[in-house]
């Protein structure tokens, strides 16, 4: 089976393309090349996104390209547009001319946080510009027949450059920093490398539709973050708990609970979804160099 991988200089693209070694991977990128052999294609260009698509002809195209700055998304909605609801519908169209079946990387945000474990079942109400333009996006890619959509959770794990919430926690209680993290805000926080096993793991069997590919575990950020410090071995004490409603940080407003429901997806896969204490170990296991 021949792979395109969209936005593989990013955290979970590079997982794909690290874990997809059965496979023959076209792995492309758009501003910058983390992976030897990458090819770079802009995605909210239609032209070029289907200039690529039939050089290379994939069976599936894994779309992981994403702006996912929830705040820049905020502060910049055109930006965000063109690259999350643009660039999906090129990639959508493209597939669908070439008959390629799409597979696309939701997220919880589509959700408005007010129940938690949400199922598939569930209907979405974004309460931010993030989540909005994600949710439009599963509409274009919805409309070709044979489709994948996986949504997910705080995606966690190592990279060179791109920075998330576990390294953030880990970089900063390594510099005995002191932080504040919101212990009302719920998620089901997803290690990277353990997605793209699943997500692999879906397109080889050839799934289709609507699942929730997120960690095993609803848990809050302030959890996360002690459970981070405990396995890494650094001072929890450093970590301190506020309230989503005193947090200043924040441009968009963020759900406050959006974990997600895995029953459907552990249903038909092998591979498991990790809960936290599971992908940190992993996540330890894995350090690397840089």
């Amino acid at each position: 089976m021949k792979l395109l991988i969209t936005g593989s200089s990013g955290l979970l693209g590079s997982k794909l393309v690290t874990a997809a070694g059965g496979y023959e991977i076209i792995s492309t990128y758009g501003t910058k090349p983390l992976l030897p052999n990458s090819i770079k294609m802009d995605i909210t260009d239609k032209n070029e996104a289907l200039r690529v698509m039939s050089k290379f002809k994939p069976d599936v195209v894994i779309h992981a390209a994403a702006e996912t700055d929830v705040d820049k998304c905020e502060m910049n909605k055109k930006h965000a547009w063109k690259v999350n609801v643009d660039g999906t519908k090129n990639i959508a169209n493209a597939c669908a001319e070439m008959g390629v079946k799409p597979v696309y990387v939701s997220t919880d945000y589509v959700f408005d946080g007010e129940k938690g474990l949400y199922d598939e079942e569930d209907e979405p109400k974004p309460i931010n510009h993030y989540g909005l333009i994600k949710l439009e996006g599963e509409r274009h890619v919805t409309k070709i027949g044979d489709h994948l959509i996986i949504r997910t959770s705080v995606l966690y794990g190592w990279h060179p450059w791109k920075k998330n919430f576990a390294t953030w926690v880990l970089n900063s209680l390594r510099q005995e920093k002191q932080i504040t993290i919101v212990d009302d805000h719920y998620n089901s926080p997803t290690l990277a490398d353990n997605l793209a096993e699943l997500l692999l793991e879906a397109v080889e069997k050839g799934l289709t539709g609507l699942y929730h590919t997120a960690g095993g575990e609803r848990i809050s950020r302030f959890k996360f973050a002690l459970e981070i410090a405990r396995t890494f071995g650094l001072n929890s004490e450093l970590v301190k708990p506020i309230k989503m409603a005193e947090l200043k940080a924040w441009v968009a407003r963020r759900p406050r609970d959006s974990s997600l429901r895995v029953d459907k997806i552990r249903r038909k896969l092998k591979i498991k979804s990790l809960d936290v204490s599971e992908g940190l170990r992993l996540m330890k296991e894995r350090a690397p160099s840089f």
